[in-house]
């Protein structure tokens, strides 16, 4: 993992620790923006991992449905279009997240 992907991955968690856990829960999507990043980052680098991010921040608008949103296996940022060849259909379970908060029970 590169030093830029680490320094992303850092201030993620940064944000999860300090801002997002002093705020109450309203995100649309599942997984959470944070945990699509973090997931991004880790899976394509610090710039592909940025680009899916940013992608992902925009379609979190007002008018949006929302619901399961996973990071695409292969990196293409016109990977949601059925013209790509990236194109993956979006699921009706969720993957698993290696940066899903635990739960306490």
């Amino acid at each position: 993992m590169s030093l830029a992907s680490k320094g992303l991955i850092s201030l993620i968690e940064w944000y999860r620790i300090h801002i997002s856990a002093n705020t109450a829960p309203t995100c649309k999507y599942y997984p959470t923006c944070s945990t699509y990043a973090l997931t991004a980052v880790e899976r394509f680098g610090a710039i592909r991992g940025a680009i899916l991010t940013i992608l992902r921040l925009l379609r979190c608008r007002p008018w949006s449905r929302g619901g399961i949103d996973d990071v695409p296996e292969k990196f293409s940022v016109f990977y949601r279009f059925s013209w790509s060849s990236a194109h993956e259909e979006p699921s009706i379970e969720p993957k698993y997240h290696p940066f899903e908060k635990e739960t306490q029970a």
